[in-house]
């Protein structure tokens, strides 16, 4: 029997990026800092604020504090998350699997399946309930799978980690104007924080393409892609059209206009035919 020291797999979980990763931006490092000199787990809020149920909003009671091991998961995946932060787009540009295998979170089982149960549950149990981050599970029309979901950094997140909401607004205002300035050398048109989370967000779904085109796409998705593709053009690119509009907020599309639209239809089209041709 096991006994209730060994209960968890990896009870000292730390978050350790991939070798010959790129340095990170500044604030990253200094919200890394912060958040290990004031200990997330252990922070007020975490005692003072009431989880809510995502699906009625109605506040969850909790009656005890964080066990140590859903702790030292906190502290591994908060460092984690800030690591793969987007600032602009306040996007974690990394799949749960990603920071779970990072962070030592996730399983082997003897017949070799992975499991990333611990980190998956520390999201969407107790991360997202407590408002520090916001998960969106995407399924996409065009690709017919879900993608991995997107998790973005709350305000809360970052007064965990003792940043204030108006710092980290600085923050994310210099940042984009910083990206505006690298756009404008380049010829091109200046951002909004609305069109960089859409961005973000596209890149997030093009990653995870790659990823599960090296890993393994059943075959049914590759037959639909063919499907959509016998297709004449002009028709295939009207249902892409059709498809991303669906995808899209309002304000996305507002932000996108006509001409990025079209641009999205021609890679969407070039995703059909390359996962047709695997």
């Amino acid at each position: 029997m096991v006994s209730r020291k060994q209960y968890v797999y990896n009870p000292y979980p730390n978050f350790v990026p991939v070798l010959n990763s790129k340095k990170r931006p500044s604030f990253i490092q200094y919200a890394m800092k912060c958040a290990s000199n004031t200990d997330v787990a252990r922070n007020e809020i975490n005692y003072t604020r009431q989880p809510k149920n995502l699906k009625t909003g109605k506040k969850i009671v909790r009656f005890r504090r964080l066990n140590e091991h859903r702790a030292r998961a906190l502290r591994a995946m908060v460092q984690a998350m800030l690591y793969y932060f987007n600032i602009a787009s306040t996007l974690v540009m990394a799949s749960v699997e990603k920071l779970s295998d990072q962070c030592g979170l996730s399983t082997i089982s003897k017949a070799g399946n992975k499991s990333i149960t611990r980190a998956s549950r520390l999201i969407t149990k107790f991360m997202e309930p407590m408002g520090f981050v916001k998960c969106e599970k995407v399924w996409d029309k065009i690709l017919g799978m879900y993608i991995p979901k997107m998790i973005f950094l709350t305000p809360l997140f970052f007064l965990l980690c003792n940043i204030s909401k108006e710092k980290f607004k600085k923050i994310q205002i210099q940042q984009l104007r910083w990206i505006n300035q690298n756009l404008l050398e380049k010829g091109c048109e200046k951002i909004t924080l609305i069109e960089s989370k859409r961005r973000a967000k596209e890149q997030h779904i093009y990653y995870a393409f790659q990823s599960r085109q090296f890993k393994h796409i059943a075959k049914k998705k590759k037959m639909y892609a063919i499907k959509i593709l016998k297709l004449k053009e002009k028709k295939a690119r009207s249902y892409l059209l059709n498809m991303l509009v669906k995808r899209y907020s309002i304000q996305e599309l507002s932000e996108m206009g006509a001409s990025a639209l079209k641009k999205q239809v021609n890679i969407e089209y070039f995703k059909l035919r390359k996962l047709a041709k695997l």
